[in-house]
């Protein structure tokens, strides 16, 4: 996550980087992105006293799409086990 230092409360994040990852059997995938978040209104959690539930619950309310995101994790994995496109050998090389 980054922070501001120059905000009310020190500390404050206002990015924060994330991935998803998938894996089924030995296939798997991940997306990384960041997320812009508010300077946060009322009820203030120092940093230190962040949890994981917070931050991703400002990540889903911040413009990024939860059961999109992994669905796109889980399609690429579906792509790795059973490819769209192939590249067969070229049927005149021996």
């Amino acid at each position: 996550m980054n922070c501001s230092t120059t905000e009310q409360n020190p500390d404050t994040v206002i990015v924060c980087h994330w991935t998803c990852s998938g894996t089924d059997g030995t296939y798997s995938s991940s997306i990384y992105s960041t997320c812009s978040v508010p300077t946060p209104t009322g009820t203030f959690t120092p940093y230190a006293d962040l949890t994981q539930e917070q931050v991703l619950g400002w990540i889903w309310d911040n413009g990024v799409d939860k059961d999109a995101t992994e669905a796109a994790v889980q399609q690429q994995i579906d792509y790795q086990i059973n490819p769209p496109v192939v590249t067969p050998p070229l049927p005149w090389a021996a």
